[in-house]
């Protein structure tokens, strides 16, 4: 595999507040690489490595109000667990949003800047993926995004219908990437995104390059040149990030 999704990229009025939230939510350590930028992983991880999909949050200065085209999706062992976890992050500031479908056995919350995320009822398949059971996209055509996604991150696919893909990586480890059908269309930018990484980080041109063979887009987002990342869209406009050497080897960065 030479692109690895590494990342979940939150764009945050406070990053470090935010920051502390997610991970007293996912039980991770917290660090900061630069001002504005707060990075999150599980506790002795070596990043990157597939068994997790981190967190960034990085601060801007207002950000979007958008519709919530990407988002999180917690797992949980039983219904005593999930009861203590939307406790707990009821206590931390989370705040209950109603998903609009009656009566269902997730619950829906909203984090301290209102991004949306879901704390699931114990399911079988999410048992052994950490506390992300999964990375939620909205999208028109499953089936489609599932083609650009396998290809570019070399993910195995699990589940493909007209209404969610499912896809998790090559060796079987760490969080799902769930496409899901709406029937919405996008017409702003999101507050959330996800970052890959080529590797080796050198080969970033390279694989822009496959990218953009496979149906993606060079995207403008207010980037400017001298950055080390290349933001990109794939075939339904959603933008990425692909890292570049202003990395180091051993922590994440913004893009």
């Amino acid at each position: 595999m030479t692109l690895q999704l590494v990342q979940v990229n939150f764009k945050a009025r406070d990053d470090s507040a935010l920051g502390r939230f997610w991970a007293d939510a996912l039980g991770w350590g917290m660090s900061s690489e630069a001002p504005g930028v707060t990075n999150l992983e599980p506790v002795g991880f070596d990043w990157p490595d597939p068994s997790a999909v981190c967190v960034d949050l990085v601060r801007v200065p207002d950000p979007e109000t958008v519709r919530y085209r990407v988002h999180l999706e917690l797992a949980t062992g039983s219904d005593a667990h999930q009861a203590e976890l939307v406790a707990r992050l009821k206590n931390l500031g989370a705040t209950p949003v109603d998903p609009g479908r009656g009566d269902v056995p997730w619950t829906m919350l909203a984090d301290p800047e209102g991004n949306v995320f879901s704390v699931l009822e114990p399911r079988e398949l999410y048992r052994d993926t950490g506390p992300i059971a999964a990375v939620v996209v909205d999208c028109a055509d499953p089936r489609d995004m599932a083609r650009f996604w396998g290809e570019a991150i070399d993910w195995t696919v699990h589940e493909l219908t007209d209404e969610r893909a499912l896809l998790r990586s090559a060796e079987g480890v760490g969080p799902y990437l769930e496409f899901r059908r709406t029937p919405e269309d996008r017409v702003v930018t999101s507050r959330v995104h996800l970052d890959v990484r080529p590797d080796p980080v050198g080969d970033q041109a390279k694989e822009v390059a496959r990218l953009e063979g496979l149906g993606a887009r060079r995207a403008d987002v207010g980037q400017g040149d001298d950055v080390p990342w290349a933001v990109l869209a794939d075939p339904e406009g959603n933008e990425f990030c692909v890292l570049g050497r202003g990395l180091t080897d051993s922590a994440p960065a913004e893009g």
